[in-house]
């Protein structure tokens, strides 16, 4: 049973302001679809449709959209290359829809840019509650931000999102950049497995270490010397990890 209306999210910590969301959902089955539309609507959202990957790519080029619920499995297109085209041009949040529960199929949606995912089959309440958390996320400014770390030969522009090292740049995805910019932020602090988890991918997944495990292993990959023998990312065993900055 849905409690109404839940189309806010919030702009300041200070202020709420009520927000027609605007969702795009991306699913090559119809009933799918019209399912999603008809709940989603109820909750007060706006609604568009597409049904391959090439159609929501369109509708994304023509309008403005909030947040993006998107099939894994799409014909033509696939859901992860549809994301990973989205992510060359815009930032908008996505949400990627999985039958799959493979850890390594989890883990491509999230390196491919997504920001979190559902496994099909799913509840409208659990959507639902996805949907807010993404967008509150999306939304709600961080913590006090920095723009610009330099460890050793490793520079990081964070309002640019790129990382050079030793004078070449290195691709980082975009929930790499987040896990790196959440460290940064607090620098020289222990932060448990927990809180990472909760404020880089969200309450949902406060008990999933291992994608926080191969995501810690993939930065040190690219920006470590020795990523065996880290200097800049640590971890405290049984507790989390902490980014080691030069004195």
């Amino acid at each position: 049973m849905f409690s109404g209306p839940q189309s806010y999210v919030f702009i300041s910590r200070e202020r709420m302001t009520k927000i027609r969301a605007r969702i795009l959902v991306v699913d090559d089955d119809s009933q799918i679809r019209r399912v999603m539309r008809t709940t989603l609507e109820a909750q007060g959202y706006e609604v568009e449709e597409a049904g391959s990957g090439e159609r929501a790519l369109d509708l994304l080029g023509a309008s403005k959209h909030d947040l993006i619920l998107l099939d894994i499995n799409l014909p033509g297109k696939t859901g992860i290359e549809t994301c990973r085209e989205i992510r060359t041009t815009a930032n908008v949040p996505i949400i990627m829809l999985t039958v799959r529960e493979a850890s390594s199929d989890k883990i491509e949606a999230l390196d491919a840019g997504a920001q979190d995912y559902v496994t099909k089959p799913f509840t409208m309440g659990e959507m639902l509650a996805r949907i807010r958390s993404v967008l509150r996320r999306s939304a709600s400014p961080s913590q006090p931000h920095i723009s610009r770390l330099q460890l050793d030969d490793v520079e990081i522009n964070f309002e640019a999102r790129r990382v050079i090292v030793s004078g070449k740049q290195v691709r980082l995805t975009a929930k790499e950049f987040d896990l790196l910019l959440y460290l940064a932020t607090n620098a020289n602090r222990t932060i448990s497995h927990r809180e990472l988890l909760r404020e880089v991918w969200g309450a949902e997944h406060l008990d999933e270490r291992k994608y926080l495990r191969v995501f810690i292993n993939r930065l040190r990959k690219k920006i470590e010397t020795t990523p065996h023998d880290p200097k800049f990312l640590m971890t405290e065993p049984f507790i989390g990890y902490r980014l080691q900055t030069p004195q």
